[in-house]
C-alpha cells in the first residue's frame, strides 16, 4: 500500500509539473509592432532571447520567416486594408511567426539594438512603394478553422541611396618582395589583389566611392597602409588576405574568417595575426613599438561598429558561397591584434578570404566565379552595415 501511495503521489507530481509548464511556458508577448526608416521593429512584454529565434528563408515567391518560440501575439486591434507581403500570426500555441514576402530575393540581417534588449528589428526589402512610418501598439487575432492567426499588413522601408562621397578603402594585403603564403605555386598577394578590384567594382555599382590602396604589384610599409582610411575621410577599412597552415594541416583546415581589432587569447587567433603581423611589420621603421600599436587597439578603432562590419560581411560572403559550393566552412567573427587595422579609426575589418594552403580550397579561391562571390558578399555586408548604421544614428 505504502509504495502505491508513494506511485500516486509521483503521478500527481508530474502532473502538476506538467500543467504548470503548459501554464508558464509562454513568457513572452509581442506588444507593438512599428514600421520605421525601412525596417519591421518589434517590442516584447519581456526580454527578447535571441536564442528563441529560427530565421529561414523559403522560396517561389522569396520569403523570410522568423519563429519566435515561448511568445504569443497580443489579441487587439490592428489596422485593417493594408497588403499581404507581411504576415504576422500565432503559428503554434506557443510560436509567432513572421513572415516577409518580396518578389525578389532579399538580404535579411535582423538584429537586437543594443540596451534594447525587448526589441528586434527586421530589416525589410529595398525596392518597395514607400509609405509615411506608422506604429502599430496593437496585435489583432481572430480565429480561422479553429487556429488563431493574424490579418496581414503592409510594411514598406525607405530606401537609403548610397552617394559618392561615401568613400570606403580597400586594402589587398602583402604585394612586391612580400608574397604573403604561398602553396602549390600560388601566391597570396596576387589572390588578394584580384578579389579586392572585383569588390571595388561591386561598390562602385552601389554608388560608393573606393580606394584600394595598391592596384599593383608593390609593397606598402605599415605607415602607409594604416593611415589611408583616416587621410581619405573613408567610413570603412577593409584589409583582405587569405590564411595558410603548416603542411601536416593542409587538408584539414580550410574556410573563411572576418576579424575586427581587439587583444585575445585565443591561440587560433593569435597565431593567424602573428603570421600577417610579420609581413606588415617590414619597413614600418624603427620607431614602431609594439606596445604603442597594442596600447592603441583598445582606445583607437571603433571596435563596436568593426564588429558589427565584420557580423554583415563574413555572414553575406558565406551566403553567397554556400549559394553555388558545398562544403564551405564558416569560420566565424574573430578579434585578434592585427597590426594593419591599428592607424585607422574607422570601423575596420581583415579579412581571410580561404586557406591557400587547403588543396580544395586553394582550387576554388583562384577561379573568377569564387572570387566573384566573395567579392559580392563583402560588397553587400559593407552596404547593410552601413545602412543599419543609417538607422542607429538617424542620418
Amino acid at each position: 500500500m505504502e509504495k502505491m501511495h508513494s506511485v500516486n503521489l509521483l503521478k500527481v507530481f508530474l502532473l502538476f509539473t506538467f500543467i504548470y509548464t503548459q501554464l508558464f511556458s509562454l513568457n513572452n508577448t509581442l506588444q507593438e509592432l512599428d514600421v520605421t526608416k525601412g525596417e519591421l521593429r518589434l517590442k516584447f512584454k519581456n526580454k527578447c532571447n535571441q536564442k528563441s529565434i529560427k530565421h529561414f528563408i523559403l522560396s517561389n515567391p522569396h520569403r523570410h520567416v522568423f519563429d519566435f518560440k515561448n511568445t504569443r501575439v497580443l489579441k487587439n486591434n490592428m489596422a485593417s486594408k493594408l497588403d499581404k507581403n507581411i504576415r504576422v500570426s500565432q503559428f503554434k500555441r506557443n510560436t509567432v511567426r513572421i513572415v516577409i514576402e518580396n518578389s525578389k530575393k532579399y538580404t535579411c540581417m535582423a538584429y537586437q539594438p543594443m540596451l534594447m534588449h525587448n526589441s528586434y528589428h527586421i530589416p525589410l526589402p529595398k525596392k518597395a512603394k514607400t509609405l509615411p512610418a506608422k506604429r502599430y501598439n496593437k496585435v489583432i487575432a481572430k480565429k480561422k478553422n479553429k487556429k488563431k492567426s493574424v490579418k496581414d499588413v503592409t510594411l514598406v522601408p525607405v530606401k537609403y541611396h548610397h552617394s559618392t562621397d561615401e568613400l570606403i578603402v580597400i586594402d589587398a594585403g602583402h604585394g612586391g618582395h612580400d608574397s604573403g603564403a604561398v602553396s602549390g605555386g600560388r601566391q597570396e598577394k596576387d589572390l588578394v589583389l584580384s578579389i579586392s578590384k572585383k569588390v571595388k567594382r561591386k561598390l562602385k555599382d552601389r554608388g560608393f566611392s573606393v580606394y584600394l590602396t595598391r592596384e599593383t604589384n608593390r609593397f606598402l610599409k605599415l605607415s602607409e597602409r594604416t593611415h589611408i582610411a583616416d587621410k581619405k575621410n573613408a567610413i570603412a577599412f577593409i584589409s583582405i588576405h587569405a590564411n595558410s597552415v603548416a603542411k601536416k594541416h593542409r587538408h584539414k583546415v580550410h574556410g573563411v574568417e572576418t576579424f575586427f581589432l581587439q587583444k585575445t587569447r585565443d591561440a587560433k587567433s593569435q597565431r593567424i595575426a602573428a603570421r600577417e603581423n610579420a609581413s606588415v611589420l617590414k619597413g614600418a621603421g624603427s620607431n614602431l613599438s609594439k606596445k604603442v600599436i597594442i596600447d592603441s587597439v583598445l582606445s583607437g578603432p571603433k571596435i563596436v561598429q568593426s564588429n558589427k562590419l565584420a557580423i554583415d560581411v563574413q555572414s553575406n560572403i558565406i551566403s553567397q558561397l554556400r549559394s553555388q559550393y558545398s562544403g564551405v566552412r564558416d569560420g566565424g567573427v574573430r578579434h585578434a591584434p592585427f597590426y594593419v587595422l591599428v592607424g585607422a579609426s574607422r570601423p575596420s575589418i581583415l579579412v581571410e578570404v580561404g586557406y591557400i594552403s587547403n588543396p580544395k580550397e586553394r582550387k576554388r579561391l583562384f577561379t573568377s566565379g569564387y572570387q566573384n562571390l566573395i567579392a559580392e558578399g563583402i560588397a553587400k555586408g559593407v552596404e547593410i552595415y552601413l545602412d543599419n548604421r543609417k538607422r542607429e544614428i538617424d542620418f
